[in-house]
């Protein structure tokens, strides 16, 4: 028995006896929230409740409950329910295999998977029976136990239950101890870190949803495995919300629209991943870079161009082939005939370019901040599997910048980079946002930089948020090796999130590249060298635009903003007249000169979500006039051509919405 001190949350700290569980300190704080708490975080490290305080000789503890409504909850929720959705397949299927099943944040789609190699070919008619299952389970309140066992003692377990996956995972990331999970009364133990649940009953609000093929680690050569996807919520309100949603979301999804507005495609024949933008969607995807073009002009951006190839070397040297050598193509050389020995990569990032162009000449105080814009292509080896759309892709490209800056300005650029991307979103129709700031945490290791950088690198995150009022959620232990970092995510027209800007610190490229510039003191310095990406790919936020205006564009961004409707035959001379006239204001236009009825012409305009159409018959020859129709308004009345083109040519320069 010993004396610790503990501080749960914003109370005082209190003088108590250990060892004792995380459950039991946390009724020393606010009894509603212990009741509510799911696990806590002792001194930043996230436990199960059932974890024993004051063990190990510490003797003061930091204690932060982890709630349903939170992020780290919802997260423990999801992995909890996924290692239930395993426990009912071993109760149904008792020879099967299991690979990994973690939770799932980031994906609109989906909450969590297990990977599983079953006795049998499971079918999505297979799901209700586990669903099914997993709801027998939860009702009986079995615990979720955890038992830290020496390395070679869990490999025996795993190897006396037949489970090879579990073994080799064990051999590859277990110390000399390593930590296996149990649900109580079931066959189901894993090699899982934790924490979980207390217990089955917490588990009330999930959903089993889909199944698809894998590969165990993603890697073709292994083992052939199902995935089995779902979700989970802390209640059944929310689930019954996300999945009326996700209903809506099937009607936009952006994959079908692509292929019924005519926008993009993607052939297989030429290589997954790999994007063909038609015209109507490039003239969307032109419109959005020269609005992007337009305004990084306005911002002081150098628009830069670089190649899609480099050698080899220089991955190496800035650390990519080392870090993300798995996301990289394979090198390649000449041919043998160039007498060549060369090894060449396709780039999967811009910044190593941007720094051979800083590098270029000598930097002086007086040059910096010095900020770099490209739409640059890049490549990424995705796995097949993880391929969706437009969302995921093989070849893509960045609306990337780098800006180089001094400890005096870096601040300030850092707020214009947040400015710059609540603007761009605002002008694309989003108007709600959420901010992530993450950081490296308590934990130091694996991380590049010394405290001094770390600390003022997020000072000037903080600061610039603050500044401006946002709110923030501190995402502790998620910032990337090389420095911390500011998420943006948009909320849609049906209430999802997409994380699509970022504002990176890097404090590896400077020092890989030796990268500096002459102070006012004539001496050399490192420049602050930040990454920032607004679109996040032109891809993706394409994707994000179909889906968010269900391919219903706004009249600047709509790939044909009015349709020219002649009634009968005798009336094209006249409606291509028209057509012609608008086009050469920089309108796009569809004259429908088929010898259709009015009204089929009027509804094919209406599937394709052309914003106007103009219809024209005899009495509007007559008073040289169009009638227009709105998409969602229907008739608006009679115009001259002059007051049509007024009221549009205000739409298309303010980028307006109505």
């Amino acid at each position: 028995m010993s004396e610790i001190t503990i501080k749960i949350g914003d109370n005082e700290p209190k003088t108590l006896t250990a060892p004792l569980s995380v459950a039991e300190a946390l009724k020393f704080g606010n009894r509603e929230t212990a009741k509510r708490a799911l696990a806590a975080k002792v001194n930043g490290a996230s436990v199960d409740l059932s974890f024993q305080i004051g063990e190990n000789g510490e003797n003061a503890f930091a204690i932060e409950p982890i709630l349903p409504e939170t992020l780290d909850g919802l997260g423990l929720l999801r992995h909890s329910t996924a290692h239930l959705l395993a426990a009912a397949v071993l109760d149904l299927f008792p020879t099967t295999k299991l690979g990994v099943g973690p939770a799932l944040l980031d994906d609109p789609r989906y909450g969590f998977y297990y990977d599983v190699i079953a006795p049998q070919q499971l079918t999505e008619a297979d799901l209700p029976k586990i669903e099914k299952k997993m709801r027998e389970i939860a009702k009986r309140n079995l615990a979720y136990r955890r038992e830290v066992l020496a390395k070679d003692e869990l490999v025996k377990l795993f190897s006396e239950r037949d489970e090879p996956l579990k073994c080799q995972l064990i051999d590859e990331k277990a110390d000399k101890t390593a930590t296996a999970y149990y649900i109580d009364g079931t066959p189901f133990v894993d090699f899982c870190l934790g924490p979980h649940v207390a217990n089955t009953s917490k588990l009330k609000a999930f959903k089993l949803l889909a199944l698809s093929g894998a590969y165990w680690k993603g890697d073709a050569q292994n083992a052939q495995m199902q995935r089995i996807y779902g979700t989970a919520f802390s209640t059944q309100e929310e689930l019954d919300g996300w999945l009326k949603q996700r209903e809506e979301a099937e009607k936009r999804d952006h994959r079908r629209l692509g292929k019924e507005l005519d926008l993009f495609s993607i052939h297989d024949e030429y290589g997954q991943g790999l994007i063909f933008f038609h015209p109507k969607g490039g003239a969307i995807r032109k419109e959005m870079e020269d609005y992007l073009r337009e305004e990084l002009v306005k911002r002081g951006y150098g628009m830069v161009y670089t190649p899609h190839i480099a050698k080899r070397e220089l991955w190496q040297t800035s650390g990519h082939e080392q870090n993300y050598g798995d996301s990289l193509f394979e090198p390649f050389k000449l041919p043998a005939k160039f007498g060549e020995d060369t090894e060449f990569r396709l780039k999967p990032m811009n910044c190593p370019f941007h720094i051979g162009i800083y590098k270029s000449s000598p930097r002086s105080y007086r040059d910096l901040p010095i900020r770099y814009a490209e739409l640059g292509t890049v490549y990424r080896a995705e796995l097949s599997g993880t391929l969706h759309g437009l969302m995921r892709v093989r070849g893509f490209t960045q609306d990337d910048a780098h800006i180089f800056a001094t400890p005096e300005t870096v601040e300030a650029e850092i707020g214009n980079c947040v400015d710059f991307a609540y603007d761009v979103f605002k002008t694309f129709g989003f108007e709600k946002f959420k901010v992530e700031l993450s950081v490296r945490g308590d934990s130091k290791k694996d991380f590049l930089g010394s405290d001094e950088d770390w600390l003022n690198a997020e000072n000037a995150l903080v600061n610039a948020l603050k500044a401006r009022n946002i709110e923030y959620a501190r995402i502790e232990g998620e910032a990337a090796f090389y420095g911390p970092k500011i998420y943006i995510k948009v909320e849609d027209s049906i209430g999802r999130l997409w994380q699509l800007s970022t504002v990176q610190f890097d404090f590896n490229l400077p020092e890989r590249f030796d990268l500096e510039y002459i102070t006012d003191e004539n001496k050399t310095a490192r420049p602050i060298m930040i990454h920032r990406a607004l679109f996040g790919s032109v891809e993706r936020f394409f994707g994000v635009l179909i889906e968010h205006f269900a391919g219903a564009f706004p009249f600047w961004l709509a790939p044909t903003q009015i349709a020219v409707l002649p009634i009968t035959d005798r009336i094209n001379d006249y409606a291509l007249k028209i057509a012609n006239e608008l086009r050469e204001l920089g309108l796009r236009v569809e004259a429908s000169t088929k010898s259709d009825k009015i009204g089929a012409k009027i509804r094919d305009a209406q599937i394709n979500k052309i914003p106007y159409m103009l219809v024209l018959g005899d009495q509007e020859l007559d008073e040289n006039v169009v009638a227009v129709r709105e998409r969602k308004a229907g008739d608006i009345g009679k115009m001259t051509l002059d007051e049509f083109i007024k009221m549009v040519l205000t739409l298309k320069s303010n980028r307006s919405f109505s």
